[in-house]
């Protein structure tokens, strides 16, 4: 049987019970950021035995796996699963709930690393039919810590550089087992703005005798909201909001300052540039014209997740093959979350494909969405995600783009 006629589904079926449990296993020990050492400890247990070379990150407490195909050198494809967690309370009522107070795999990591792993257990025992090289990248740190930066500037992916890249992301309000894409921009780039605005305090009581920071405030937070509604291109859109505003101490005093902390998701370099320079002017703009001074900053995030064209048609085609023409869905606009695989995006073409793991019953829309204290993965729909991964990197390596 040749590569092209492996069963990937089944055997993604076959090793559903092992998925499950190593999902659950990291699921129920969750861990923040770049040091997720005990979940990397459970992967590489799981990996224990297989014919791969690890290559440990010296930054973070993720690795490499490399397999090298038994038919010689080619092509080479990179794999990721991210495995950092969440700072949420669990409030799911899983029998595998979260035993780490405070922490939560809330953003289905649990299930992209689970499923990468399966992968690799999978691929690995046929190994003597591969030509090429599989790259499977476990990740900590995406959850705003540049986890895939920090291996990337590492040289981790340097020998040998992919020629193409590839990830999951589980959404539990998609339907479950349905498999979507899209062209180009399928997340946006996630930057953090703050200012601080800088009046004159005094007594509540006599205003005229102070320049109070917080109508300012208002009156540039509203300004914002007006330039991106009536200035900002739809066909380039960009999203900012303004989420705290602190200010003052008590009831009878007009405080000196006022710190504004907000998010900006933008889907191209331009438009992200453009907005930085718009929220400076409009903000400095604003306190000046009032009498007041305003300090600017930006919290450069993640660029936006791009798929490549030839990666989104081969996730299309892998999906029909293996599951039938309805269980692909394009994506019709970006979703303006972020995520940090966008970094691996930047230097390799490939793509993320976004998996649904609603449970049948129900409407998948009125699920918890991700980052929420109940989100809840429907674990039958894991095995296609296994299935994908094992489809995708063996037919990239047999025949390219093509």
């Amino acid at each position: 049987m040749t590569l092209q006629q492996t069963d990937w589904t089944a055997a993604a079926e076959a090793a559903h019970g092992e998925t499950i449990a190593l999902r659950r296993a990291i699921h129920a020990d969750p861990e923040l950021g770049l040091d997720c050492h005990r979940t990397t400890a459970k992967l590489k247990a799981a990996l224990a035995g297989l014919p791969l070379d690890i290559r440990d990150s010296r930054r973070t407490s993720g690795f490499i796996a490399r397999l090298e195909g038994g038919k010689g050198r080619g092509r080479t494809v990179l794999l990721r699963g991210d495995m950092d967690a969440l700072p949420i309370h669990e409030n799911t009522g899983a029998d595998f709930a979260s035993r780490v107070a405070g922490h939560m795999h809330a953003c289905g990591h649990d299930t992209h690393s689970a499923m990468l792993a399966a992968a690799a257990r999978i691929l690995c025992a046929r190994r003597d039919d591969i030509a090429g090289t599989i790259l499977f990248m476990f990740q900590p740190g995406e959850e705003g810590e540049h986890g895939a930066r920090h291996m990337i500037e590492e040289g981790l992916l340097d020998d040998p550089a992919p020629d193409a890249a590839f990830a999951i992301h589980v959404f539990p309000n998609v339907p479950g087992g349905l498999i979507a894409c899209r062209v180009g921009a399928l997340l946006a780039s996630t930057d953090k703005v703050m200012a601080t605005i800088r009046g004159k305090g005094g007594h509540a009581a006599m205003p005229h005798d102070a320049i109070d920071p917080i109508p300012i405030a208002c009156e540039a937070v509203l300004a914002l909201q007006s330039h991106v509604a009536r200035r900002v291109p739809v066909a380039d859109p960009a999203i900012l909001s303004i989420t705290r505003m602190t200010a003052g101490d008590t009831h009878n005093v007009i405080p000196d300052t006022v710190d504004l902390l907000g998010t900006l998701r933008t889907l191209s370099p331009e438009r992200r540039d453009a907005m930085h320079a718009a929220f400076e002017r409009i903000v400095k703009g604003i306190a000046d014209v009032h009498g007041a001074t305003a300090d600017v900053s930006f919290d450069q995030g993640y660029p936006p997740t791009m798929n490549d064209p030839r990666a989104v048609a081969l996730i299309e085609r892998i999906a029909a093959d293996l599951f039938g023409p309805a269980a692909y869905h394009t994506i019709p606009a970006p979703i303006m979350g972020g995520e940090d695989f966008s970094y691996v995006l930047q230097q390799v073409p490939g793509a993320m494909a976004v998996l649904g793991v609603a449970p049948p019953d129900g409407d998948p829309a009125s699920r918890a969405p991700i980052h929420n204290a109940k989100m809840h993965v429907d674990e039958a729909s894991l095995a296609r995600g296994v299935a994908l991964h094992c489809a995708f990197a063996t037919r990239f390596l047999d025949e390219g783009w093509a």
